[in-house]
């Protein structure tokens, strides 16, 4: 690991921030091994840093990635039959990242990758009841019945009851493909963007990764789209293997696109179709 600025060290592994550092330095509260730091030092991976007199406790750094799945992708290592995974869309450098909940095969939408265990957990376990935001179409308009037997009371599945809010949004607004952040998805961009942070930020870096656009309105299992259903958004708290298809399929709908806009604070914004954004902590 190259070596570091001392501002940059102590405003990742305390807190503080990079102006608050350098003063800390200049304070005399700073120091490296056994000398007294100085502004504009830089510290290796094996230097002992103390403030106030005690060593400050190294943090690791980890890596998070929002990726904008395509349909016809699978969340797994291994390729199934003839879908890709989604492994295949990423550099080399980040294939050992897991992904943070799944989406199936025939959905689209936003994907966390990390190597953080813990932000995995606190993203996909029950008892944090992280949101998710998804924009659907059914093979028919949903009744206002079967709207409200959902939404106010759930639908009993072989797993319990699924409950979720539903809302009809513009019944003749296409269904809301990803846009890329400044080219098409097809020609691989390195363009500046953000995404709300998951932990203060420090240092960030962006690239994204082309795939052909999904222009064909193949929403499930390869079945035409002709977008004539409504689109609706869903807004859940919970996270079970297709249970927003299964659910519909309970009331005799079928599910024909199922795209995730949202998941707990992060959002996919306008990251392009088989896009990624790489938030690294170093």
């Amino acid at each position: 690991m190259s070596d570091t600025r001392l501002n940059k060290f102590l405003a990742l592994h305390t807190g503080m921030s990079r102006r608050e550092a350098d003063d800390t330095i200049e304070q005399g509260r700073v120091r490296v091994g056994d000398e007294s730091a100085r502004i504009g030092q830089t510290v290796s991976a094996t230097d002992d840093v103390t403030l106030d007199g005690q060593s400050v406790v190294r943090k690791r750094s980890y890596t998070y990635i929002m990726l904008n799945k395509p349909t016809g992708y699978v969340c797994s290592r291994r390729q199934q039959g003839d879908s890709p995974t989604i492994y295949t869309l990423l550099r080399t450098e980040y294939r050992a990242l897991k992904p943070v909940g799944r989406l199936d095969r025939d959905s689209s939408g936003l994907i966390l990758l990390t190597d953080d265990g813990d932000f995995a957990h606190r993203m996909t376990h029950p008892s944090y009841r992280k949101t998710k935001v998804y924009h659907a179409r059914l093979d028919r308009p949903l009744e206002p019945l079967h709207q409200q037997m959902i939404s106010d009371y759930g639908i009993q599945l072989e797993d319990g009851v699924s409950k979720f809010t539903i809302v009809r949004l513009d019944d003749s607004a296409p269904a809301a493909q990803p846009t890329a952040l400044s080219s098409p998805a097809s020609q691989p961009s390195h363009s500046e963007g953000s995404m709300l942070p998951i932990e203060p930020t420090q240092d960030k870096a962006v690239s994204e990764v082309g795939v052909p656009e999904e222009g064909d309105g193949r929403g499930d299992g390869g079945r035409q789209n002709t977008h004539t259903s409504p689109l609706y958004e869903i807004t859940m708290s919970e996270g079970r293997n297709r249970q927003i298809r299964r659910t519909f399929a309970a009331l005799g709908y079928t599910v024909t696109y199922l795209h995730r806009t949202q998941f707990g604070n992060c959002m996919l914004g306008s990251l392009g179709s088989g896009q990624t954004m790489v938030d690294i902590y170093i």
